[in-house]
């Protein structure tokens, strides 16, 4: 059951990369059309004499070349792909984790590496309804997969150990608890931070940035759009996340004798909590501007990826069984 839990990683970081293959080319050609219609209505205005002499009849719209037309068609067959690879990732992503979890007899939430397997499960779950609910958001999946590609290789690569039996700490019914939510809010987090750097480019872009990194969101859905999305995804995510930080600090009572002891951890999720509850309410508040409040959900999730890996890897404290082993 390992040998294959580990295969199934290894064919879904593949079938992820397939996916973000496919978004890139649909995102390379699916303007091709746009770009041909843009221009007809310029041509309308100079036949009618817009900018030079009066009196020319009109000319007619050019029609739109074969070829983009093919584009056109290419670029939806390369998203469909892309659709199915991500969702046939999403699958074996799935098995991966539950034949990880029967062969360890426990849920797979012990370490490092089966913590990054399920935060990232649970966003590209996540975005599949998303984008079941808003198929035009779909263009957003080139950098969902990105995301994937490169967490899920992180994990195969560098944070893989061996099963091993759960330390002593962990034999509670609150690791389910505490644990289950914790990776659920990290999940949708990590979806939210995939719109929410979309939002900040795109409306550069809108407002006629068009340097790097802001041509990148020349094809990506509307500002508005993305926004309200980026708030959707946190604002479902947070009492999920603060319950977890609750369950977290009962079960520290229960193990330690203490609810609360600013561990490293515990420090750090402390800072994400803040920074994502001063992102909601900068989001509600009509003097804040939309982007100045998307950069808070970033930083929240930068802290969140602090507390992941920056936490494990160089501090000791007592949730230092959460790291590399």
């Amino acid at each position: 059951m390992s040998a294959l839990s580990d295969n199934l990683v290894t064919f879904a970081i593949l079938t992820y990369l397939i996916a973000m293959i496919s978004h890139a080319v649909e995102y390379a050609l699916g303007n091709a059309r746009t770009r041909v219609a843009v221009a007809s209505p310029a041509r309308e205005l100079v036949g009618a004499g817009v900018g030079g002499g009066g009196g020319v009849t009109p000319e007619p719209p050019a029609p739109v070349p074969p070829t983009a037309d093919a584009s056109t068609r290419r670029a939806r067959i390369a998203g469909l792909i892309a659709v199915g690879a991500t969702a046939l990732a999403a699958v074996l992503h799935l098995a991966a984790l539950v034949t990880r979890g029967l062969a360890a007899h426990r849920m797979p939430w012990g370490n490092m590496y089966e913590f990054v397997l399920t935060v990232t499960f649970i966003g590209v779950a996540a975005w599949l309804v998303v984008l079941w609910k808003r198929p035009a958001l779909r263009k957003l999946g080139l950098f969902l997969t990105l995301v994937m590609v490169l967490l899920v290789a992180t994990a195969e690569l560098v944070l893989y150990v061996p099963i091993v039996p759960l330390v002593p700490a962990l034999n509670s019914y609150w690791f389910v608890i505490h644990v289950s939510t914790i990776v659920f809010a990290s999940g949708i987090f990590l979806l939210g931070a995939v719109p929410a750097v979309g939002f900040l480019m795109r409306n550069g872009y809108e407002q006629g940035k068009r340097s790097f990194p802001y041509s990148l969101a020349k094809r990506l859905p509307g500002a508005v759009g993305l926004e309200r999305l980026t708030f959707a995804l946190h604002a479902f995510a947070f009492p999920v996340f603060t319950f977890a930080v609750i369950a977290g600090a009962i079960w520290a009572e229960a193990a330690w004798g203490r609810p609360w002891g600013w561990d490293p951890k515990e420090t750090w999720a402390f800072i994400s909590w803040v920074v994502y509850a001063g992102y909601l309410h900068a989001r509600a508040t009509p003097s804040v501007k939309r982007n100045v409040a998307t950069w808070l959900a970033v930083l929240g999730f930068l802290t969140m990826l602090m507390n992941l890996f920056g936490v494990n890897i160089f501090f000791t404290g007592l949730h230092s069984y959460g790291g590399l082993s």
